[in-house]
C-alpha cells in the first residue's frame, strides 16, 4: 500500500478491469490514462468508464511531435480539445498553451524519443514537471532526469510509464493534498504543488523493470512504424477528417 498523500500514477497506456483492480490494491488513488495513438473522446470516454469512488481515472495525450525519426513526447493533462500527433515541437507547445494544459515532459532525454535539455530549457516557461523515475529507467537514465530537473528548475513527476497490467502501482507520484477532480490535479501540476516521487523496490521491481524494458523492442519497431504511418490515416494524424485542416500549418508529414 502507498502512505499518506493522494497517490498518483500519472502515465499509464492500458487501461482495463485487472488494470483498475491493480492500481486499488497497491492503494493508489488515481491514474492519468494516455494511450498512443487514440483521440482524446475515446481516451476521455474509456477513462469515465473505469473511473468510480476510489479510483479516478484522468484522460491525457502522450503526443509525438516532429517525425517519426526525430520524434519528442510531451505528456498533456487537462486536453479540452483534440491534438493529433506529428506537429512541429512549438506548434505543439503553442496549442497546449493554448488550451492551459498542464505540460510534463515523459522520459527526458530517454534514447531517441525524449526532449533534450536545450529543448526543455527553450520550453521551460510552457512546461510544468519532467519525468524523474519511471520502470524503463536505467540509473543513469534516473540520473540525468534529475540532473535536468535540477539544472531547468522544474518539479518532477514519476510514473509507472505502464505498457504491461503488473506494472501499475510500481511507481506513483503523491501530492501532499487530496486533489479533488481533473482540473484540481492540473492546477497542482502548473503550480509546482508539494509532492514526491515514490517507486517500488526489490526483486520483483527488478523484474518488472526488465519486462517493461524488453517491452521497447515493440514500441520501436518497424512493424509499429507501418501500422500507424502507413496502412491509411491514422486516428491522430493531423490529416485526418477528426482534425478538418486545423493543423496544416504546423504538421510535419
Amino acid at each position: 500500500m502507498t502512505s499518506e498523500g493522494y497517490a498518483v500514477d500519472l502515465h499509464v497506456k492500458i487501461l482495463n478491469e485487472q488494470v483498475v483492480q491493480r492500481a486499488k490494491a497497491r492503494g493508489l488513488d488515481a491514474l492519468v490514462y494516455a494511450p498512443h495513438f487514440i483521440r482524446l473522446p475515446n481516451i476521455r470516454a474509456r477513462a469515465e468508464r473505469f473511473s468510480d469512488e476510489e479510483l479516478q481515472i484522468y484522460p491525457a495525450r502522450e503526443l509525438f511531435t516532429g517525425t517519426w525519426q526525430r520524434r519528442r513526447h510531451l505528456l498533456a493533462v487537462g486536453l479540452n480539445e483534440q491534438v493529433p500527433d506529428f506537429l512541429t515541437l512549438d506548434g505543439t507547445m503553442a496549442e497546449l498553451q493554448r488550451q492551459d494544459a498542464a505540460v510534463l515532459v515523459p522520459h527526458p532525454g530517454f534514447l531517441s524519443v525524449s526532449l533534450g535539455i536545450e529543448e526543455i530549457r527553450t520550453h521551460a516557461n510552457n512546461i510544468d514537471a519532467v519525468e524523474a523515475y519511471n520502470p524503463k529507467y536505467l540509473p543513469h537514465h534516473e540520473r540525468r532526469a534529475r540532473h535536468i530537473a535540477s539544472e531547468t528548475g522544474l518539479p518532477t513527476f514519476g510514473s509507472s510509464y505502464a505498457h504491461l497490467t503488473r506494472t501499475v502501482g510500481e511507481v506513483w507520484t503523491e501530492f501532499e493534498e487530496p486533489l479533488a477532480d481533473e482540473a484540481a490535479l492540473v492546477e497542482a501540476l502548473q503550480s509546482g504543488a508539494p509532492r514526491r516521487v515514490v517507486h517500488r523496490d526489490g526483486p520483483s521491481h527488478a523484474l518488472r523493470r526488465a519486462l517493461e524494458f524488453a517491452h521497447l523492442g515493440y514500441e520501436n519497431s518497424w512493424e509499429k512504424f507501418d501500422r500507424v504511418m502507413l496502412q491509411g490515416t491514422a486516428p491522430t494524424h493531423p490529416d485526418h477528417v477528426a482534425y478538418d485542416g486545423q493543423f496544416d500549418d504546423v504538421k510535419v508529414y
